[in-house]
């Protein structure tokens, strides 16, 4: 979560409104996913180009700006808590508007104001663009329009000349929007609606763009990466997109793939990442579940034999490749011998990275009509059980490093420590995976630097330099 974005990331290709032209103050929370924060980045440079001034406390500042996620239940908890933050805020005088944006905003439409009748105005998704004019109808204590929703968008986003408020070094950058699956769980298609590719061109500009700026990590990020381009091109364009950027952004250092869908994961992807000098060996590929009737239940369109397929040919053919997948447990009608089936396939394929959720009933999907719902005590035994599995598996991938020699992406220093940087390897990706702890002089953010793992504590590496930062 982003609370009160800070201005160190600058606006690409504009500069900073200055406090005595400003039009207005503005505060902003960013929730939920990466996809979900390059539609907060692109709302903050809108913002900063029209005239507005960003603050770090939206005590005092003129509305604050919630982007918040309705994706799962918990998520819309934290966006409801949220809301209700900024609105007491209000109600003291301490800030003058609250402005609710993003997915819950697009799930939950007028009935968001009628829950919280204090809010001054509410934009859906497809509406990300129109903030700077809600903004200045907001300053100018117009009524009208309180609530703004477009249809879908059939044509994709611009998202460049956003203000990032990652750190310099790495940005995410989407290559769709929505969602053409129909996963019986989950909710995205409604909120996001139809997939929606960007041009390669158009990408390859962003990501020059980001390069300039500062961008060493590109992280790309979309619904399902693996169908980029079926909608253009009348077919998975992955691959090519990914040989353009390596030919045309030479600037950037790594390019991390997140949110694949097993079905496209093509030979010539697979080639592609196998011999790039770019491209991290590293996949996300949210698997969600093994079994076969549960992936049937979940309408995933694979079967556990394609999916163990699958991961022996990536194995084989990329070297030091890490995997990192989700899945779900508790989902209605898993019986325990299903979900020891997914215990035991955690086991044997090793997975590095592997991140667990407990169902979410979700009442417009599929799902929340199927017979035979889990306890919530039991999704939680469960989720606990699958955790403590992979716990040793992580550990004995850790073990593995120690003594070898690895490049790490400074993020940080470490607070409090001098001379102690925070970083990670190719096997980590930001805010998700695990950390590398870096002692070393007159090294800063940005820098790869060539280390040797020295000794692994729980999830998390130590490392010293053997070579010259770049």
């Amino acid at each position: 979560m982003l609370r009160s974005a800070t201005s160190s990331a600058p606006v690409v290709g504009s500069a900073p409104a200055e406090k005595d032209t400003a039009k207005g103050t503005y505060a902003f929370v960013s929730l939920g996913c990466p996809k979900n924060l390059v539609d907060s980045e692109r709302m903050l440079g809108l913002l900063q180009v029209e005239g507005y001034r960003l603050v770090q406390d939206p005590q005092g500042a003129d509305f604050v700006v919630v982007n918040t996620c309705g994706f799962i239940e918990q998520a819309r908890a934290e966006s409801y808590g949220t809301i209700e933050e900024m609105l007491e805020l209000k109600r003291r005088g301490q800030v003058r508007g609250v402005i609710v944006s993003g997915c819950l905003a697009q799930r939950e439409q007028a009935a968001l104001r009628q829950r919280y009748p204090e809010i001054d105005h509410v934009l859906g998704v497809f509406a990300r663009d129109e903030i700077a004019r809600v903004a200045d109808r907001l300053i100018a204590g117009l009524d009208e329009q309180r609530e703004v929703f477009r249809p879908a968008t059939t044509r994709p986003w611009d998202d460049r000349n956003r203000f990032r408020v990652t750190p310099k070094h790495f940005a995410y950058l989407k290559i769709s929007e929505g969602c053409d699956r129909l996963c019986t769980f989950c909710s995205i298609p409604r909120m996001r609606g139809r997939h929606v590719s960007k041009p390669i061109e158009q990408i390859v500009d962003e990501a020059a763009q980001l390069a300039q700026d500062g961008v060493r990590e590109l992280v790309l990020v979309a619904q399902d990466l693996t169908y980029y381009g079926l909608d253009l091109y009348g077919r998975p364009r992955l691959a090519e997109l990914l040989q353009q950027l390596e030919a045309q952004v030479p600037e950037l250092d790594w390019i991390r793939l997140m949110y694949l869908y097993p079905m496209y994961v093509t030979d010539e992807l697979i080639d592609t990442v196998a011999s790039s000098r770019r491209v991290l060996p590293y996949l996300d590929m949210p698997l969600q579940h093994v079994n076969d009737q549960m992936l049937r239940r979940m309408a995933r369109r694979v079967t556990r034999a394609q999916i163990e397929q699958l991961i022996d040919k990536l194995r084989r053919r990329i070297d030091q490749l890490v995997l990192r997948t989700t899945f779900i447990v508790g989902f209605p009608g898993e019986t325990e011998q299903q979900f020891l089936e997914l215990v035991e396939f955690v086991q044997q394929m090793r997975l590095e990275r592997v991140g667990v959720f407990t169902y979410s009933l979700e009442p417009d999907t599929p799902s929340a009509r199927l017979p035979d719902q889990v306890p919530e005590e039991e999704k939680l035994r469960r989720r606990d059980h699958l955790m403590q599995v992979q716990q040793q598996v992580a550990f004995e991938f850790n073990a593995r490093q120690v003594g070898r020699r690895r490049d790490v992406l400074l993020d940080m220093p470490l607070q409090g420590e001098k001379n102690v940087w925070l970083g990670r390897t190719w096997a980590d990706a930001p805010e998700v995976d695990s950390v590398v702890y870096v002692t070393g002089k007159r090294l800063r953010a940005g820098q790869i630097v060539p280390c040797e793992i020295v000794t692994w504590k729980d999830y998390d590496l130590v490392a010293a330099p053997v070579g010259k930062p770049r």
